[in-house]
C-alpha cells in the first residue's frame, strides 16, 4: 500500500514518457551527497588494514564510499531510465566543480592573524590541482558510461537478469573511472612509479567492482521497492544517448 492505496505494478514504458517521479529528487540528492562526501572525506586519507595471510594493506579512504555513487547511478538508470540518471551525472559534476572552486578561494583567504589553523585547514582542502581535475574528468566519463551500458543491456537482457547489468555496467564504468583517474593524477608524480600506478589502478578497480557485487541483494531490494512505488519500468527505447542532451527525447529512426 501507498498512503493507503493499493501499490501499482510496475509499468514499462519508454524513455519519453511524461511521469511525475515521487522518489527521483531523493535519489539524486544522495547521489550528489555521497559524491561529495566521499571526495571530502575519503580522498585524502590513506587508510590500512592488516589482512590475514598479506600483512598491512593501505588503501584510500574514499573507496569505502565512492562506489555507492555507482549503485545509486545503477538503480536510478534502471528506474528512470538514461535521461534521468544523465541529469543526476551533470548534476554530481556542477557540484564537483563548485566544491573545487570553493576550496580553492577558501583556502587562499588570508587567515586572520588570532586564527591559527590555517596549515591544518591547508592539509585537508588544499587539494593538488591536478588530482582535482582527474577526479572530476574521471567521473564525469565513468559514471556517463556505467549509465550508458547499463540502459543499453537492459534492452538486450529485455529487463532481465539485472544483475548482469550492475555488475557489467560497474566493471566497465569503473574501469573507464580508474583508467583515466590514476594515470592523470600520479603518473610521474614524486614516489610514484609506472608500475606503481598500474598496481593501485588495478587493486582499487577491483575493489570497486567487488564493493558492487557484494551490494548486488541491496541492489535489487531498493530497485524492487522504487518499480512498484513508482509504477515504471522504463526502457530506453530511441533514447538519445549523447551526453549533451539537453532532454529526454527519441532519435528519429
Amino acid at each position: 500500500m501507498i498512503d493507503g492505496r493499493p501499490r501499482p505494478h510496475p509499468q514499462a514504458v519508454s524513455a519519453g514518457s511524461v511521469r511525475q517521479f515521487r522518489h527521483y529528487d531523493v535519489l539524486m540528492a544522495a547521489f550528489v551527497a555521497i559524491l561529495l562526501l566521499s571526495n571530502v572525506l575519503g580522498a585524502g586519507k590513506v587508510a590500512v588494514v592488516d589482512l590475514p595471510g598479506v600483512g598491512p594493506w593501505p588503501f584510500g579512504a574514499g573507496i569505502l564510499f565512492f562506489p555507492v555513487s555507482y549503485v545509486i547511478g545503477d538503480v536510478l538508470t534502471e528506474v528512470y531510465g538514461y535521461a534521468h540518471a544523465r541529469r543526476v551525472v551533470w548534476t554530481g559534476f556542477a557540484a564537483l566543480v563548485f566544491m573545487a572552486v570553493m576550496a580553492w578561494v577558501v583556502v587562499a583567504l588570508p587567515p586572520a592573524p588570532a586564527w591559527g589553523n590555517q596549515a591544518a585547514y591547508e592539509t585537508v582542502f588544499g587539494q593538488v590541482g591536478r588530482i582535482v581535475a582527474a577526479s572530476i574528468a574521471a567521473f564525469w566519463a565513468g559514471e556517463f558510461v556505467n549509465s550508458y551500458v547499463m540502459a543499453r543491456m537492459k534492452l538486450w537482457t529485455r529487463g532481465r537478469h539485472l544483475w548482469t547489468r550492475t555488475i557489467g555496467s560497474t566493471v566497465v564504468g569503473e574501469g573507464v573511472d580508474s583508467l583515466i583517474f590514476y594515470p592523470l593524477a600520479f603518473s610521474d608524480a614524486a614516489g610514484f612509479t609506472d608500475a606503481l600506478v598500474v598496481r593501485v589502478m588495478l587493486t582499487q578497480w577491483a575493489l570497486k567492482v567487488g564493493w558492487e557485487v557484494l551490494l548486488t541483494p541491496v541492489t535489487y531490494a531498493v530497485v524492487g521497492w522504487l518499480k512498484r512505488a513508482e509504477g515504471v519500468d522504463v526502457f530506453d527505447h530511441g533514447t538519445d544517448f549523447s551526453p549533451f542532451a539537453r532532454r529526454a527525447r527519441a532519435v528519429p529512426r
